[in-house]
C-alpha cells in the first residue's frame, strides 16, 4: 500500500482507504446488512492487512450501527487504525432529515459516537453537512473544544464550499475536506480544490467510483435491490443512466487494453490529481476491496491521463450526483 499526508498533520494515510457506510446503510435493507455482517467484518480485517488504514463511518449510517458494527474491530485492532466518522444528520418525529450544527448536540453527538465505537478518542471528526442556521465559526469552535478535550484529534468538513472552508480555517485548522469526486463528479476541480491547497487541506474523495457505476459492474439499475438508495438518485434512472453507461463503456475498453479493471483505472485516475487526493472506496466484499487497494499500484502515463480525459470530454455526465433533498446539502 502507498502512503499519502493527511494535511498538514504529518499522519500518514493510505492511499485508499475504506468507506464502511455500505455496509449498514444504504445499499441495501436491514436484513440485508445483518445478512451480511461476517462478510463485512472480513472485508475490513482484509483491509487491515492489505495495509489500508483509513477508515470512514458515520452516526448517521444505520442509525448507529455502522459505528458499533466498526467496534468490533477496534476492539483489538485500535492501532492499526485512522478512524474517522461525523455528525450532523438528525431525525424529526417524522424522518424527515435536517442538520444541527449547533455546538450543544456536537458534545452529544461526539459522546455517543465515542460510546458506540468503544474508542477514548476520534482520530477525525467531520461536520457532516454545515448547517444553514449555525455559523459555520461556531460549529467549528464547538469542535475545536472536543479537541482540547481530547475526544478528538483532527477536524474535518464535509461538502463545504471554498467560503465555508475559509471560515472554518479561521477558527481551527482543517485537515481535511470530504466531498463527492470522482470520473462523474468533478464539481470539486475549482474554487474548492484550489482553497484545500492553499490551506494544506487533504481531500477526501467519496464515492470515488460514482456509487459503483465507473465499476463497469453495473449494467442495469433493475440489478439494484429494492432497498437501494440508488434507485432514487437522477444519474441512475432512465435514459441518465443509458447515457452514462456510454462513459462506463469507453472506460472499460481503456482499461481492458490497459489489463486492469474500471474501478482500478478509475480510483488510480483520482490518485493521479494530485498527493493530497485520498479516495475511499466503500464495498462490503473482500473480491472488491482487493481489487480497490490494488489501484495504488497502477500507474497512469502522462498519455494514459490525456486519453482518460479525451474519453471523458466525449461524453456528458447526465443527471445530478442526489435528488433534490440531497443537493440542498453539499457545496455549502
Amino acid at each position: 500500500m502507498q502512503y499519502r499526508k493527511l494535511g498538514k498533520t504529518g499522519e500518514s494515510i493510505s492511499a485508499i482507504g475504506l468507506g464502511c457506510m455500505g455496509m449498514s446503510f444504504a445499499y441495501g435493507n436491514g436484513q440485508e446488512f445483518n445478512n451480511n455482517e461476517q462478510e463485512s467484518l472480513a472485508t475490513i480485517e482484509l483491509a487491515l492487512d492489505l495495509g489500508i488504514n483509513f477508515l470512514d463511518t458515520a452516526d448517521m449510517y444505520g442509525e448507529g450501527a455502522n459505528e458499533k458494527l466498526l467496534s468490533k474491530i477496534l476492539a483489538t485492532k485500535r492501532d492499526k487504525i485512522f478512524l474517522a466518522t461525523k455528525f450532523g444528520f438528525r431525525y424529526n418525529d417524522d424522518r424527515s432529515r435536517f442538520i444541527d450544527g449547533s455546538p450543544q448536540y456536537i458534545k452529544q453527538a461526539c459522546e455517543a459516537s465515542l460510546k458506540r465505537l468503544g474508542v477514548d478518542v476520534i482520530d477525525l471528526y467531520y461536520a457532516h453537512r454545515l448547517s444553514d442556521t449555525v455559523p459555520v465559526e461556531e460549529t467549528v469552535g464547538a469542535m475545536a473544544e472536543l479537541v482540547k478535550e481530547g475526544k478528538v484529534r483532527y477536524l474535518g468538513l464535509s461538502e463545504a464550499n471554498a467560503n465555508s472552508l475559509k471560515k472554518a480555517y479561521t477558527v481551527h485548522p482543517i485537515a481535511a475536506l470530504q466531498t463527492e469526486y470522482s470520473i462523474f463528479t468533478r464539481d470539486v476541480e475549482g474554487d474548492i480544490l484550489h482553497t484545500t491547497r492553499d490551506l494544506g487541506i487533504s481531500l477526501v474523495a467519496y464515492s470515488p467510483l460514482g456509487r459503483g457505476m465507473s465499476t463497469g459492474t453495473l449494467t442495469d439499475p433493475n440489478q439494484l435491490s429494492e432497498g437501494d438508495f440508488r434507485r432514487t438518485l437522477p444519474r441512475f434512472q432512465g435514459q441518465n443512466f443509458e447515457q452514462n453507461l456510454e462513459t462506463v463503456n469507453a472506460l472499460n475498453a481503456f482499461a481492458t487494453e490497459k489489463g486492469i479493471t474500471t474501478a482500478q483505472l478509475s480510483l488510480a485516475w483520482l490518485l493521479s490529481q494530485g498527493d493530497d487526493i485520498l479516495p475511499i472506496p466503500g464495498t462490503k466484499r473482500r473480491k472488491y476491496l482487493a481489487e480497490n487497494a490494488a489501484a495504488a499500484d497502477v500507474v497512469l502515463t502522462s498519455q494514459d491521463l490525456a486519453s482518460i480525459d479525451n474519453i471523458l470530454k466525449s461524453y456528458q455526465v447526465a443527471g445530478s450526483r442526489y435528488a433534490a433533498e440531497g443537493m440542498q446539502w453539499v457545496n455549502r
